[in-house]
């Protein structure tokens, strides 16, 4: 291993390399499946070796304190291992289904025209503040019957948890961050309790009324258990597709010639969304922890040590994908990542699918032409790959 490559290693979750994750991917890959990291534990790069990761529940525990989102109980069905997590997904999987998020493609086109249509006639928009941000939460409020005025509380939760230091305007760890974080985390579970005692007594056609009537062989959902379905929907579900999007439209936005195919052949979109969840892969990685003595590629691991699977260095690894440094809109298969793997695949990716798809199709029906504000670098977050700010200009100004 070069001494440029393990600089890169060392500055692993920085701006930089989220900006252009894919050559340190490429010399992660190349170097070695497993890397050994002093003071944080073990990075599996490899196809093979995240795969290994991601099939051993009972060995690599999802259930981790990587992420501190003061949280009451382990979020369901993420933070839960088999097999208690069978229960789960049992029930939930077919709340999921891609029928079913396939279903919801009338309104989802509703929501991305209405927003469209608020700044169609711009020359320049910030495409996070007025699409990318606001849209998956657009969703999230249409599948709980939720009217639509309430979408500034949504945001300001969703940061409040994942962001707060972006809110407060202080680092993670500062005695400030961690009391808005705190305080986001309550008004969380207050929220969707209200909205529990409302949904207990009157049922409407929504997915939180799904959560209380889904029975599988006689196991039902608690109501600590929904709440906990829920407080994860909000903060995986909505910034996630977020990162996606700010993802693709970058990529495509810096490639017109690539952009031009999609709006030449909208009928590629299912394929050009596949192939930019696995090129780009929005979030860079997963935590899993050790639960005994154990080896991944032959690298031994401790009890209690963290194992991050880099999720995004798997996903061009040419040992899977013969020509994986190129981006094709024509892969006939595409065995990505993006989502996870194993049980903990993500429960939500059908509609992630159903909302990325609808996006692309209706945004390049009416707004072929569109690219980076001349002079801005786009600065992704590490991590979870999303922008703070993504100015873009839509037409030549006049």
């Amino acid at each position: 291993m070069s001494y440029e490559t393990d600089s890169q290693i060392e500055n692993l979750m920085t701006p930089e390399l989220a900006r252009n994750p894919q050559p340190t991917y490429k010399a992660l890959v190349e170097g070695a499946d497993v890397m050994r990291l002093d003071g944080v534990g073990v990075l599996a790069c490899s196809r093979a070796a995240v795969d290994e990761v991601l099939r051993h529940p009972e060995v690599f525990s999802s259930n981790t304190e990587a992420a501190d989102l003061k949280t009451r109980r382990p979020l369901i069905p993420l933070q839960i291992d088999p097999p208690d997590q069978r229960k789960y997904r049992k029930i939930l999987d077919p709340l999921f289904a891609p029928k079913r998020m396939q279903a919801l493609t009338g309104s989802i086109e509703r929501i991305v025209n209405e927003r469209i249509d608020g700044f169609i006639d711009a020359d320049e928009i910030d495409f996070t503040a007025q699409f990318s941000i606001p849209y998956p939460s657009q969703v999230f409020l249409d599948l709980f019957g939720l009217p639509m005025d309430e979408l500034p509380r949504f945001l300001a939760m969703k940061d409040g948890i994942i962001r707060p230091n972006h809110v407060v305007g202080k680092e993670i760890g500062h005695p400030d961050t961690d009391a808005h974080q705190q305080a986001t985390a309550d008004s969380i579970y207050e929220y969707f309790e209200g909205l529990l005692d409302e949904r207990a007594s009157v049922r409407t056609d929504d997915l939180l009324s799904e959560f209380l009537d889904a029975e599988v062989d006689g196991d039902r959902l608690t109501r600590d258990e929904i709440l906990d379905i829920c407080f994860l929907f909000l903060i995986a579900g909505l910034d996630t597709v977020s990162a996606s999007l700010d993802c693709f439209f970058g990529y495509l936005a810096e490639h017109p010639d690539e952009r031009r195919k999609i709006v030449a052949d909208p009928d590629t979109i299912p394929s050009v969304v596949e192939e930019l969840l696995r090129w780009e892969t929005p979030v860079m990685g997963a935590v899993r922890v050790a639960m005994c003595d154990a080896e991944v590629a032959g690298t031994e691991v401790h009890a209690g040590e963290q194992v991050m699977v880099l999720l995004g260095a798997a996903n061009v690894d040419e040992r899977e994908l013969a020509d994986a440094d190129v981006v094709r809109w024509d892969r006939d298969v595409n065995r990505h990542l993006a989502f996870g793997g194993g049980v903990h695949r993500c429960l939500g990716s059908h509609l992630a699918r159903v909302e990325l798809r609808v996006a692309l199709t209706e945004w390049h029906r009416r707004i072929p032409d569109y690219r980076v504000k001349p002079g801005v670098l786009l600065d992704f977050t590490p991590g979870i790959r999303a922008l703070d700010h993504f100015p873009m200009v839509l037409r030549e100004s006049t």
